[in-house]
């Protein structure tokens, strides 16, 4: 697969045809061409570099998967205004892109304007290669700032350099955490003593649970896995040259196409051996974040958003009420004004939004990289999707931080509150090493 990426991107004719498409442009202008592979399935995961940025992004049920290999041009930001800041960068980038067909940016953010550790807080970015697989079709898409063609050609073919095997990590026994799930509980229950006294609704409490592997951890076979184990998921990962931050998720934050907008919301979990995904707790839950996004959309559409009806939506071994949601955006609302208005959705931050915000703050909440934030693609032409980046691991050589949370609402039980997150756990840790589900069953009998 190599060979033949490398023969294209090396092609006296590819070269002609990019400099036909740079010339006249400003030097910031990005460039893009994009080029058909032979049609061939592929997932693009024995191609994860190391060493530099990369983005994954798929959806298995789809067939359509995607890998971007370095960074072209970016921007970063955080803040209060961070995604205004990113929405003006991202159409200075557009106003002058020249490509010759689709062409795609990647973004990702973080739960809180204010984290900015180990990734930038919020990140939009054009990959110098991406590699695309929609339907049986394969495309290359290479991309560049106009001024620095020559450099890019000569830079192109060291991206895809082979990478070396690596010996396949095991999870290594954890400790347990009594104390942690102690301290944990009783948040919940200080949450539940707030909502009680009307101070709020709901509240999305997360726990991290690290892990440690017997060599590091390999973001491609994390991410097959995933792809296996969830086909009707989102599976996404970010990795900036050191740490990866991946995931599947079953929640859409927001489509745009034209001014047609979508937004998921869900809400409410069941698992095998929880209470049942009817029982009012869930049903109260979801009916929250349906409240809510309606709410944060309305005054960005022209007309009332659209509600659907109330579905199961299985994401694994985990089963959430979904509610699809569709609007027609005034001609003036961007992407990222769609997303300000709704992120954070009381499905990852609580209800109302101000009121949760606070609480959490004040109770000390702690989400690490971009979970619960979001993840996207953006075209130039004003179109996108985000994902809400949930169910996550970040990954650290051999040391991995998983990630999960539960929504607290009037009647909600602590220790169900506590097994729906370890049940959010099993997502990732079924993924992290082929012997995952083996260790867990020891571990739980010793």
């Amino acid at each position: 697969m190599i060979a033949a990426l490398l023969r294209q991107i090396t092609a006296p004719e590819t070269a002609q045809h990019l400099a036909a498409l740079a010339a006249g442009a400003p030097a910031s202008a990005p460039v893009s061409l994009c080029l058909d592979l032979p049609g061939q399935e592929t997932d693009w995961l024995s191609l994860l570099p190391a060493g530099q940025p990369w983005w994954y992004r798929a959806r298995p049920a789809h067939g359509e998967y995607r890998l971007a290999i370095g960074h072209a041009l970016q921007v970063a930001s955080a803040g209060d205004n961070r995604f205004a800041a990113l929405d003006g960068a991202f159409a200075g980038f557009c106003k002058d892109w020249r490509r010759n067909g689709p062409a795609l940016a990647f973004s990702g953010f973080a739960f809180a304007a204010d984290n900015a550790a180990p990734l930038p807080n919020a990140l939009v970015a054009i990959p110098t290669l991406l590699l695309e697989c929609r339907a049986g079709r394969c495309t290359l898409t290479l991309s560049t700032p106009a001024g620095r063609l020559s450099q890019a050609q000569a830079e192109w073919p060291t991206l895809l350099a082979a990478r070396p095997a690596t010996k396949a990590a095991k999870t290594l026994p954890a400790r347990p955490e009594p104390l942690a799930e102690q301290a944990w509980m009783a948040r919940v229950v200080a949450a539940l003593r707030d909502i009680g006294k009307g101070s709020l609704a709901k509240v999305v409490l997360t726990r991290c649970r690290p892990i440690e592997g017997s060599a590091p951890f390999a973001a491609g076979d994390i991410l097959a896995r995933l792809n296996a184990q969830q086909p009707a998921s989102v599976v996404y990962a970010h990795g900036n040259g050191a740490q990866v931050f991946l995931g599947a998720t079953p929640e859409r934050l927001v489509a745009k196409n034209g001014r047609q907008v979508r937004v998921d919301a869900l809400a409410g979990t069941a698992w095998p051996g929880s209470l049942a995904l009817a029982d009012d707790k869930n049903r109260h839950e979801q009916s929250l974040v349906v409240r809510a996004v309606v709410e944060a959309l309305s005054p960005l559409c022209d007309g009332a958003p659209q509600v659907g009806a109330v579905e199961e939506h299985a994401a694994g071994q985990l089963r959430h009420w979904r509610s699809r949601i569709v609007g027609t955006a005034r001609p003036d609302s961007s992407l990222f004004d769609v997303v300000r208005a709704l992120h954070p959705t009381p499905a990852v931050g609580g209800f109302p939004s101000a009121a949760a915000r606070a609480w959490l703050a004040a109770h000390g909440e702690q989400r690490h990289a971009w979970y619960s934030g979001g993840f996207g693609i953006l075209t130039p032409d004003g179109d996108g999707e985000f994902s809400v980046a949930l169910r996550s691991a970040l990954l650290d050589g051999n040391k991995a931080l998983l990630q999960a949370g539960a929504g607290i609402v009037a009647g909600s039980d602590p220790v169900q509150e506590l097994a729906e997150i370890e049940a959010k756990f099993g997502t990732l840790r079924a993924a992290l090493s082929d012997d995952t589900l083996q260790a867990d069953r020891g571990n739980r009998r010793a």
